[in-house]
């Protein structure tokens, strides 16, 4: 059984874990909570300290622990310090990964993060009616820029999940990609997670920003990105948002501003270094290139 599941007591921890409110996991009190859902309820807030960069913290408090799921995290956290702990992660997928879904989930992470795609699909397809586990699914397909397979992981969930809120989430992703009058559809989820105080967070307020780009309401997008960067300053994905919409303005003291500050935030996001390879691309195109002037008369 899924511990996550929405008839679980672990529905409201769970579901601000998946708006990216990270800092509400933590503060979130599991004291009531009953014995069979501390060890997944501890699974949470150490994978939402890992989220919010304490990685090296988590993985010396866990060092010790020999509890598969506790392993499997300490591992996630580790290998996010920078640590190579594949083998040691297919290890214990091997051992615990049949039935064990945090193992699942954190070693399917590390697999898709260190290239090693379809170990990650296999090993994350064992699950046993997990959402978390279709979450990821979605979006390594999504990644692979498979919208189809993606649609059809989202589908078949909708089937035994019905109106869960991490089905809406992934279909929102599919949606995203898809376009169109999906867009609007995607924009009343994202609207919602950011809107609603258990699960307002810069990663949800950005993802309804990027519905709002999408649709063409920026000043709707501005709004929305200004409130996650009053929470966050520092968040990445926030500034990197903002380069966009910027962009799209027209403003570009602000966007070289926003661009520097990114740089330095985190050098290598994503979309730093997709502007780092394309700018190589293109000095290597420049390279093969000579041009001829014919002289003037």
């Amino acid at each position: 059984m899924d511990p996550y599941s929405p008839e679980g007591e672990l529905i409201n921890i769970h579901s601000a874990f998946h708006a990216g409110a990270f800092q509400q996991v933590l503060d979130f009190d599991t004291s009531s909570f009953s014995s069979a859902n501390a060890l997944p309820s501890r699974v949470l807030k150490y994978r939402s300290q890992i989220a919010l960069g304490q990685s090296k913290e988590v993985a010396a408090e866990l060092s010790s622990e020999k509890t598969p799921d506790l392993v499997a995290v300490k591992l996630l956290a580790e290998y996010d310090s920078g640590k190579d702990v594949l083998d040691t992660a297919k290890k214990l997928a091997a051992q615990h990964g049949q039935d064990n879904l945090a193992v699942q989930l954190c070693v399917g992470i590390i697999l898709e993060r260190a290239g090693e795609t379809e170990a990650a699909l296999e090993l994350l397809s064992k699950h046993q009616g997990s959402l978390d586990a279709v979450a990821l699914i979605v979006q390594i397909h999504l990644q692979q820029n498979r919208a189809d397979l993606a649609t059809k992981e989202a589908q078949r969930a909708r089937k035994w999940a019905q109106d869960s809120l991490l089905v809406n989430i992934a279909e929102s992703w599919v949606g995203m990609r898809e376009g169109g009058e999906k867009y609007q559809s995607a924009f009343y989820v994202f609207e919602e997670l950011a809107q609603t105080a258990q699960s307002q967070s810069p990663h949800s307020l950005v993802a309804q920003a990027v519905s709002e780009l999408h649709l063409g309401r920026l000043p709707e997008a501005e709004a929305a990105l200004q409130q996650a960067i009053a929470i966050d300053a520092n968040s990445a994905d926030t500034i990197a948002n903002l380069i966009v919409l910027n962009t799209l303005l027209g403003k570009k003291d602000e966007t070289a501003q926003l661009k520097a500050q990114l740089g330095k935030v985190d050098a290598q996001h994503r979309t730093v270094t997709d502007w780092r390879e394309k700018k190589d691309e293109f000095e290597k195109a420049r390279a093969k290139y000579t041009p001829k002037f014919e002289p003037a008369t």
